[in-house]
């Protein structure tokens, strides 16, 4: 029994008697737990007995190859091959889906409804397999950004430095990066999506390197700031030691069976209780997996409880406009002694 085959059992386990007929998802995030099709098109349609994988004729042979105990059917004809599939039969669909999508099963005379999407609450919990994804990804982020930092120098520009990052990923055996690396420095570090641009390094700057390789599918986020050319001022110092201070706290926090939004308490406290409250204006942290932002969200309006083995990031920051900002960033497994995948020093060191 492979994985896939585990975990489509514990959907239909999950589904129960929620849905009779047949579970549809075009998620391909999903698509991929549950067969480990990798494709950019595809749906996956779970019955009580069987599993079927829609694609078109350019993923025949990857089908094949990748998903090869589920049954494929080549049709770039989605609505089509769900009329055959599940004639007769009522159609449960993602709650994600596009509307579009629905209303043409619909007038195909199909019965549909949408259910909450099941799926994600069981990629919550991480197996063995992606736990080992995981913390490759986690280990090589941060192996390549120690790297890295190592060759920085005043006058670097920021893409630059992202490029070299994302090189260095492929370089320790990365398959692609996360997500596209953020180098924010200066007034820049204030911005917490900031793009990496034509901006070169000042001496005093403070410097956010935020990225994540990506390995056999599966995403690691870390963040760690600097100082450029220079040992850091006094407000630098004051702003990074709460936000390191509050990471500690919330990463302190990280257990089975705690509130989402305790956690994100916890990181909160100490910046508010030095009055940057207002400086600190995102959430927590999220999970990560087969996406690099999943279920649970660590935010103040959380209630999702963590289960054991979920995968989340640990991200406080504080960020100062025309000034410049920290944050602070890991990925850590959830248990009862929480791993970090990340491990590298967080100190406000220099750099250049």
């Amino acid at each position: 029994m492979t994985v896939h085959h585990q975990r489509r059992s514990r959907l239909r386990e999950a589904l129960s008697e929620d849905v009779r007929g047949v579970f549809v998802t075009r998620d391909l995030a999903s698509v991929r737990y549950l067969t480990g099709f990798s494709g950019s098109n595809a749906a996956v349609v779970i019955g009580t007995d069987e599993a079927h994988l829609i694609t078109d004729g350019r993923y025949r042979e990857q089908a094949h190859h990748e998903s090869p105990d589920v049954a494929a059917v080549i049709d770039r004809d989605v609505v089509g091959a769900l009329r055959g599939l599940s004639a007769g039969r009522k159609i449960a669909l993602d709650d994600r889906t596009p509307v579009g999508m629905a209303q043409q099963l619909t007038e195909a005379g199909l019965a549909v409804r949408a259910v909450a999407d099941p799926v994600a609450p069981l990629r919550m919990v991480k197996d063995t397999q992606e736990l080992d994804a995981l913390s490759r990804a986690g280990g090589i982020s941060a192996r390549a950004l120690e790297q890295v930092a190592d060759t920085i120098a005043v006058g670097d520009r920021e893409a630059d430095i992202a490029r070299r990052l994302e090189a260095a990923f492929a370089e320790w055996g990365a398959d692609d990066r996360a997500f596209a690396t953020i180098v924010a420095s200066g007034e820049n570090s204030a911005l917490p999506h900031h793009r990496a641009g034509d901006r070169p390094l000042a001496t005093g700057d403070l410097l956010v390197i935020d990225c994540g390789a990506k390995v056999d599918g599966y995403h690691a986020d870390m963040t760690r700031t600097f100082v450029v050319g220079a040992e850091p001022s006094e407000w630098q110092h004051e702003i990074h030691s709460l936000v390191l201070q509050a990471q500690q706290a919330a990463r302190d926090a990280v257990a089975p069976e705690v509130v989402a939004g305790d956690i994100d308490a916890a990181a909160r406290e100490p910046i508010t209780h030095a009055g940057f409250g207002e400086a600190f204006a995102h959430g927590t942290g999220h999970g990560v997996g087969l996406e690099i932002h999943e279920q649970p969200m660590l935010s103040a309006r959380s209630s999702a409880v963590l289960p054991e083995h979920a995968v989340v990031t640990v991200e406080p920051g504080i960020y100062l406009p025309g000034r410049g900002g920290v944050r602070i960033e890991d990925t850590v497994v959830v248990a009862h002694a929480p791993q970090v995948l990340t491990e590298m020093q967080r100190g406000l060191t220099r750099v250049g």
